[in-house]
C-alpha cells in the first residue's frame, strides 16, 4: 500500500520538482523530499494515516484502490496544507524532527507555501475527472473535498477562541476536534468509498468510521502532547502545557480541580512563559486526578466504536483486515 500511496503523491512530485523557485522548495521541504538548501533528501513524511484509509476504503468494498488514487494523493496534500498554517499560528518551531517552513523562511512566505499546496490538492482532487467515473461518485467526491476544507478551518477558528477563555466544555472541545482533525479522517474513508462503487448507506458507515476514529486519533495526540516520550515525539515532555494549550488534558483538570487549584492553573496559563517548577507543579495535578488514564480510557472507548463499525461495513477482506490493523496501532501509539 506505500508503494500505491507513492504513485498517488508522483504526479504532484513532478510538478514541484520542475519548478525552481524558493516557493516549490519550501513545499518540498515541509513534505520531507528536500533539505533546507532544497536538495533532494528523504526525511519523515508522516504517518499517512489518511491517504491509508482512503485507498484501504476504497479497496474494501471494490477489491482495488485505484479508483481513489488520486483522491488520497490530494487528502495528503491537504493536510500538509493545514500543518503549515497551523505551525504558523501556534508558532510551532519544530515538526517532525526538523524546523517548521515558517521558522526556516518567515511566515509570511510559509502562507504563500501553505496557499500554493491548497492549489496543488485541488490539482490533484481533479484528476479523478480524467477516470470517466459516473458523476455520481466523482461530483460529491469533489463538493465533499472543498467543504473538508472548510471544516478544518471553522475547527481552527474554535481551537483558537479558546486561547481567550476557561468555560469550554468537553462538548465544545469535541466540536472544534470533529472539525479540525476528525472531519478528514472521516471524508478519506467516505470518498475512498464512494470512489469504489459503495451505495450511500455504506459509505455513511465508513464516514462514521473515520470520524470515530480521527476523534480518538486527536485525543491520542493531547495525551502525548504531554506524556510522549521526548525520543519517540521528538518534543519535550510537557511541551503542550509550555505552549500553553487547552488541550483535553487540561480542559479536563481544569473541570476536576479544586478551586484553589483551578485559579491558580488559570494564573499560571495567563503568564507569557511557564516555569519548570509550575509545569511540574500541573504535571503532578494531572497525576493527582488521573487525566491520563481517563483520557486513553476516551480513546479506546472511540476505537471499540470504530472498530464495530468497519466491521458492519464491509465484508472481510484483506482490506477491512488492514484499517483494524491501523485502529490497533493508533490507539496505543507512541508517536
Amino acid at each position: 500500500m506505500q508503494t500505491v500511496i507513492a504513485r498517488a503523491e508522483q504526479s504532484t512530485a513532478d510538478r514541484l520538482n520542475t519548478r525552481d523557485l524558493p516557493l516549490y522548495g519550501m513545499i518540498r521541504y515541509h513534505l520531507g523530499w528536500a533539505d533546507e538548501q532544497f536538495q533532494p533528501a528523504s526525511f519523515d513524511a508522516g504517518k499517512r494515516i489518511r491517504p491509508f484509509i482512503c485507498l484501504h476504503a476504497c479497496a474494501a468494498v471494490c477489491g482495488d484502490a485505484e479508483p481513489a488514487l488520486d483522491i488520497a494523493a490530494a487528502i495528503e496534500i491537504l493536510h500538509n496544507f493545514t500543518l503549515v498554517h497551523d505551525d504558523i499560528q501556534d508558532q510551532s518551531e519544530t515538526r517532525r524532527h526538523r524546523p517548521t517552513v515558517w521558522s526556516l523562511w518567515g511566515a509570511s512566505q510559509a502562507i504563500n507555501a501553505g496557499d500554493a499546496m491548497f492549489a496543488l490538492g485541488q490539482f490533484a482532487a481533479l484528476r479523478i475527472l480524467d477516470r470517466e467515473l459516473p458523476v455520481e461518485r466523482s461530483a460529491p467526491v469533489l463538493r465533499g473535498y472543498n467543504e473538508v476544507a472548510l471544516h478544518i478551518v471553522e475547527g481552527q477558528v474554535l481551537d483558537l477562541g479558546f486561547e481567550e477563555r476557561w468555560n469550554i466544555s468537553t462538548r465544545e472541545y469535541l466540536e472544534m476536534i470533529r472539525g479540525k482533525s476528525a472531519a478528514i479522517v472521516a471524508y478519506a474513508a467516505w470518498a475512498g468509498a464512494i470512489l469504489g462503487g459503495a451505495d450511500f448507506a455504506v459509505a455513511e458507515r465508513l464516514r462514521r468510521f473515520g470520524e470515530t476514529l480521527g476523534l480518538g486519533v486527536q485525543i491520542r495526540d493531547d495525551v502525548l502532547g504531554i506524556w510522549g516520550e521526548t525520543a519517540v515525539t521528538g518534543k519535550r515532555k510537557g511541551d503542550d502545557i509550555r505552549r500553553r494549550k487547552k488541550s483535553l488534558p487540561i480542559i479536563t483538570l481544569a473541570a476536576a480541580a479544586a478551586p484553589d487549584e483551578a485559579v491558580r492553573l488559570r494564573e499560571i496559563y495567563r503568564r507569557p512563559e511557564i516555569s519548570e517548577a509550575e509545569l511540574a507543579w500541573i504535571m503532578e495535578l494531572l497525576r493527582r486526578y488521573e487525566v491520563e488514564d481517563q483520557l486513553q480510557a476516551v480513546v479506546n472507548d472511540y476505537h471499540d466504536r470504530a472498530r464495530q463499525l468497519i466491521e458492519d461495513a464491509v465484508p472481510d477482506n484483506s482490506s477491512r483486515h488492514a484499517l483494524l490493523d491501523l485502529l490497533q496501532r493508533l490507539s496505543s501509539r507512541t508517536f
